[in-house]
């Protein structure tokens, strides 16, 4: 058995307990919660990541005041040293049982499972409909902790109840569950959300509409600055931009099968009264397909790079929707290439190069890639061609390899179309977000015909390739403003540097300092409160303000800058022109921390 392998199964191994640990961590809470608040029904209570929740249908509402009373009770039952164990039951005496308690949700749940295996799990005096994956004892469950309570519909359904889901963590240690609540503590801190209403960037109004983001003066300064940014880049490689309609009808995707594989995510089709059908476009591929159908293409123009800052439309359920990370009105950093297959190799390569350039501006470190492959046994989310998944996954396999990049594949993950390249970033919590992708695709060609004319005079079909770098500029605003903690560096900062004149005196000295700011280029912004000092340097701070130039009377008379960072640090009797020069530097080379000396 090799390193490689061993080191894998000890993983999953290791996975295994504690998913085991978490899942007897719900039932022991279920129990709790039971024995509590009498009238409550059990649903279920899966091991997710970082912990465990259980759903309960209950006459009591649940806050976060009854947590510590919950967690009371579950110390108390795991030190009873209660076995699990499990037992192997007929789906009649299973009905008879949970009918008798007058549970509901799991009768529904035995219905669905007629002809397969029922298992019982029981510690103590609670018995749970379990598939197991247990402990052996509850002595096992000393460190925990109950974090959160949210509403859930039954089956995840909105149609269905809502019921109340408490979130709990389980680990072997002590060490290892405080170092998570550390981490959550700092992911509090670092929310998108909380930050993002602090220094004014977006906001979401109910009478817009849950997942449409209204993005604020500072926050659009900031996407603007992401767009003008990208789009350079992209011209600089040799995209071509273009812009399309937001609405198409319907018939584009059925014959891009859109609609066929996408169309619980999408919006109903307008209908007019001429019948014409018109629907909010989900994808922008089927767009810039339409785009390179406009002419015949020869094979000198191979290859063809369409770029658009693209926005789109995708119905997301209102109990998943979260700030900027998830939304029902998105902008794609979305760029689609034409090329020949024997250019597939060095395309590819092209864009994860275009990747980690954009990601070291960025100053993000901790990344990896996903090979994102379908299940060859699911007929109905994927398009059903062996041959074609097994030539493009093998083209992605080659490039990643070119690339010299690290990368774990994943089953099941593909686009229904074809294979993709995943680039994941941990947040804060550690969990992988794809933020960029490259995409495979000989599906979509065949399906729209698209060809090109080869140096013989033949029509051939080209290959595409579905890319997206920056991912869409709400999900990278969100990823960034957590990233940073709000401290953006200065290239991204809408307010680069605040002017406080310490009195009505200096008023005319920051004006015309202003005046010289902006003309070098910079952002700068002037604070004309007749309050104090102290107050307005907090203030600054609390907006996250990367540099404050304070103008007393002696900073008037001697034509030099007062000088204080976010980070606490001051400076006194800085040259203006040295400020100015320190400062367009910093921008040019993208840095992610202030880089000052005393000049």
């Amino acid at each position: 058995m090799s390193a490689t392998v061993g080191a894998a199964k000890v993983e999953a191994s290791a996975r295994e307990s504690l998913d085991a640990l978490r899942h007897s961590c719900a039932h022991v809470m279920a129990q709790a919660v039971t024995e509590l608040f009498p009238g409550t029904k059990i649903t279920i209570g899966p091991a997710i990541e970082n912990g465990f929740y259980y759903d309960f249908d209950s006459p009591h509402h649940f806050t976060l005041e009854d947590l510590p009373k919950i967690e009371k009770r579950m110390r108390q039952i795991a030190e009873g040293n209660h076995p699990f164990f499990g037992r192997e039951i007929s789906h009649e005496e299973a009905r008879r049982y949970w009918q008798k308690r007058e549970e509901p949700f799991k009768i529904e749940i035995l219905d669905g499972l007629k002809g397969q295996k029922i298992t019982h799990y029981t510690h103590d005096v609670f018995t749970d409909l379990c598939r197991g994956g247990h402990c052996d004892n509850t002595k096992a469950i000393r460190h925990f902790k109950l974090l959160s309570v949210a509403g859930a519909y039954w089956r995840g359904d909105e149609k269905n109840k809502m019921l109340q889901r408490i979130y709990g963590t389980a680990w072997p240690s002590k060490q290892e569950l405080d170092a998570h609540l550390a981490r959550l503590e700092e992911a509090k801190k670092r929310d998108h959300r909380k930050l993002g209403a602090e220094l004014e960037l977006f906001t979401v109004s109910e009478n817009i509409g849950p997942g449409l983001a209204l993005w604020l003066p500072k926050g659009a300064l900031i996407r603007s600055i992401l767009e003008r940014y990208i789009v350079d880049m992209e011209r600089a490689l040799g995209y071509q931009h273009i812009n399309t309609p937001q609405l198409a009808r319907t018939k584009l995707y059925k014959q891009s099968g859109h609609w066929e594989h996408f169309k619980d995510n999408m919006y109903p089709p307008i209908r007019f009264e001429d019948k014409e059908e018109l629907v909010l476009r989900p994808m922008n591929c089927p767009h810039h397909i339409t785009v390179y159908q406009h002419k015949l293409h020869s094979y000198r123009e191979l290859p063809y790079r369409l770029a658009e800052l693209g926005t789109m439309y995708r119905y997301e359920r209102s109990g998943v929707l979260s700030g900027l990370s998830r939304v029902r009105a998105m902008t794609l950093n979305d760029a689609h290439i034409f090329c020949l297959p024997e250019q597939i190799q060095s395309e590819t390569v092209g864009v994860l190069k275009l990747i980690a350039q954009v990601y070291s501006d960025f100053g993000f470190k901790d990344y990896w890639y996903r090979l994102s492959l379908r299940d060859p046994k699911d007929k109905v989310k994927y398009v059903d061609n062996d041959g074609m998944w097994d030539n493009a996954q093998r083209c992605l396999r080659q490039a990643l390899d070119e690339a010299g990049a690290k990368y774990e594949e994943a089953l099941g993950e593909a686009a229904y179309y074809g294979p993709k390249i995943d680039v994941q970033l941990n947040d804060v919590l550690g969990h992988g977000e794809t933020l960029s992708t490259v995409q495979l695709d000989f599906y979509l060609p065949e399906r729209f015909g698209l060809e090109y004319v080869d140096k013989d005079g033949h029509r051939k079909r080209p290959v595409m390739i579905h890319r997206g770098v920056l991912s869409t500029m709400e999900r990278m605003m969100a990823f960034l403003i957590e990233h940073y903690a709000g401290n953006f560096p200065l290239w991204l900062s809408a307010v680069q540097v605040k002017i406080l004149p310490l009195t009505d005196e200096q008023i005319p000295a920051a004006e015309a300092l202003h005046k010289r700011f902006s003309a070098a280029g910079l952002r700068p912004a002037m604070d004309l409160r007749p309050e104090k000092l102290g107050a307005k340097v907090r203030d600054a701070q609390l907006e996250k303000i990367p540099y404050m130039v304070v103008l007393g009377p002696r900073d008037v008379a001697a034509g030099t800058l007062s000088v204080r960072l976010r980070d606490g640090r001051q400076f006194s009797g800085v040259a203006e022109s040295d400020f100015i020069s320190k400062l367009t530097q910093e921008c040019a080379e993208k840095a992610t921390t202030a880089r000052w000396e005393q000049v």
